[in-house]
Formats: C-alpha cells, structure tokens, sequence
C-alpha cells in the first residue's frame, strides 16, 4: 500500500532487456535507503515493485510483461530519474490517498501552462479510463497522489505546487511525455457499479 506522497526521485544505474521481461537498477538517497529487504515493494513512478536485490543505496527490481505493457518503466533509459515512495507502514500519516500501485494505464501530456506561481499539466488518458476521471477526483501519476481540476475534450489537467515540482520528476516533464495513471479505486468501483446496475436495468424499461 502507498500514500501517493512521492518520498523523492531516484537515478536509474542499471537496466537489462530480455524478451517481455526487464530487470531494472535504482540508486536511492541515502535518508531513504534504510531497513530495505528483499521481497519488499517500492513504488517506482507509482508502479508497486518486489526489491530482488539491494546494496548500500542501489536497489534491483524484475519487470515482467504485464507492468511493461501497462507502464512507461519500459521506455526508461540509464540516467533517467524517476519517482520513489517506500510502502507506508501502519501508523503512518496518509496524506494522499491510498493506492495499490497497481498503474491503470498511461496519459499523454498534451499541454504545460507556467507562470510564476503555478503549473498546469493538461493530459490525455485513453478513452476507457475517462468513466473514472472527474472533476476534483483524485488521481495518481506516476506515483504522486492529486486532485483533478477541469475534465473537459477527453482530457483533464491537474494543478502542481511548487513543492511537487521540485521533489518529483514533474519539475521536468515535457509534452509528449506519458506518464502513469491509477484512478482512484473507489470511484471505479462506484461508476463500474452503477453501470452494471443500468445496463441490467435499463431506463425505461418495466
């Protein structure tokens, strides 16, 4: 389980492909490299994954098929930086909201508006997780836990501090980029239930 508080962004050190598989190397800070153990998740670009390996602060991951199809891990190249949340543990304040990890499917920024006190990203999911995109909802990307502004031509935007920018990698996304989706589970939950609900009871009918 995560919070959608990115902790910080670590540098990829190491990435080796083979067919439908990847095993990929992060190098963490050292404030977040502590008490690791094998067969312990870390969401990285909010992508839960199983530590396979650590040393000091490098820490190896495998990436099978399914997680590369879904997720932007396997366009990932050596030096890139990519976000990190450490799984929360009980007790811990969640100041997000709670995700699985599990990445729903990817966004497309289509657009990046700046000015000195703010930053709106306008993205583009695909068509099938529109249902689950509404206004002042909650979304994950890439691992950072936010609130959805305006949905509107099958996009929606998102508006990001100055703090997000500069802990996360968002500081330095560009259009073009696509970036992790996790819809929030309870309002998947909800939409897919009331229209399984119309659909066997379709308006009208007796």
């Amino acid at each position: 389980m995560f919070t959608g508080i990115v902790q910080g962004k670590a540098e990829v050190t190491a990435i080796e492909h083979r067919e439908q598989f990847m095993t990929l190397q992060v190098k963490l800070p050292m404030e977040a490299a502590n008490n690791l153990q094998t067969g312990a998740s870390i969401a990285i670009n909010g992508t839960c994954l199983t530590i396979t390996a650590f040393k000091d602060t490098l820490v190896s991951f495998d990436v099978i098929s399914e997680t590369l199809r879904v997720t932007n891990l396997g366009k990932l190249q050596l030096n890139d930086v990519v976000n990190f949340e450490r799984a929360a543990k009980f007790g811990d304040e969640i100041g997000g909201h709670l995700l699985s990890g599990h990445v729903s499917d990817q966004a497309e920024i289509t657009a990046i508006d700046r000015d000195d006190n703010n930053c709106i990203l306008w993205l583009k999911p695909a068509a099938a997780m529109l249902p689950y995109i509404l206004p002042k909802g909650f979304v994950a990307l890439n691992g950072c836990s936010l609130t959805i502004g305006e949905v509107r031509d099958q996009q929606f935007n998102i508006y990001l501090i100055p703090e997000t920018l500069a802990v996360t990698t968002f500081g330095e996304v560009k259009v073009g980029d696509r970036i992790n989706l996790e819809v929030d589970p309870q309002t998947q939950a909800v939409v897919d239930t009331v229209n399984r609900y119309l659909e066997a009871n379709p308006i009208g009918s007796k």
